[in-house]
């Protein structure tokens, strides 16, 4: 038999992290329950309090992951060819990522709670101010740029993009009109 190897507290606070998002991905910051999260990190609730303090220290972190997660996509997109298109290219491989994404919209649906809604402003206003200094796009381009990651953020939301979208006629149309548009992320 193979022992089990045991893991670093600091491995174990990221298999906590990732179920978090996860978890906050599908249900939410309301819906969620620290439980679930110790479930499917396969440790204990309290554990993942004494890790992580409160739910909300939880979701903030998950938040504040999804949203490095972006940033370091950029950047390194950047490293390549730094332009809207690159960037653009690089946050349609994240969509293939879809709790992460949902986590940052649950996040703006959670802004009411000051911690949550300071957090994700800050963090917003971040990847917007990341975007025009590694592209050196206008505020007009940046704002067109983040619009359509926005929409289609949305649309993997509703399941109506993406290799296992949802038949929806109107979503169909939708992202036909991304193919010829020149302002699309890629």
């Amino acid at each position: 038999m193979a022992t089990k190897m045991r893991l670093t507290a600091a491995e174990r606070g990221e298999e906590v992290l990732q179920a978090a998002i996860q978890a906050f991905g599908t249900s939410g910051y309301a819906g969620t329950k620290t439980d679930e999260i110790a479930r499917l990190a396969g440790v204990s609730q309290p554990y993942v309090i004494r890790l992580f303090g409160t739910k909300q220290q939880l979701f903030l972190a998950a938040v504040q992951t999804v949203c490095d997660t972006i940033e370091q996509t950029f950047r390194e997109a950047a490293e390549e060819r730094a332009d809207l298109a690159s960037l653009g290219a690089a946050y349609e491989k994240l969509m293939a990522e879809r709790e992460q994404l949902l986590v940052l919209l649950h996040g703006f649906s959670a802004s009411a709670e000051p911690a949550i809604g300071d957090a994700v402003r800050d963090r917003f206003g971040g990847i917007y101010r990341l975007v025009r200094d590694l592209t050196g796009a206008s505020p007009i381009e940046a704002r067109e740029f983040l619009s359509v990651g926005m929409l289609l953020t949305v649309m993997a939301a509703m399941q109506v993009t993406g290799p296992n979208a949802i038949d929806a006629p109107w979503a169909d149309e939708l992202n036909r009109t991304f193919i010829n548009d020149p302002r699309k992320l890629t």
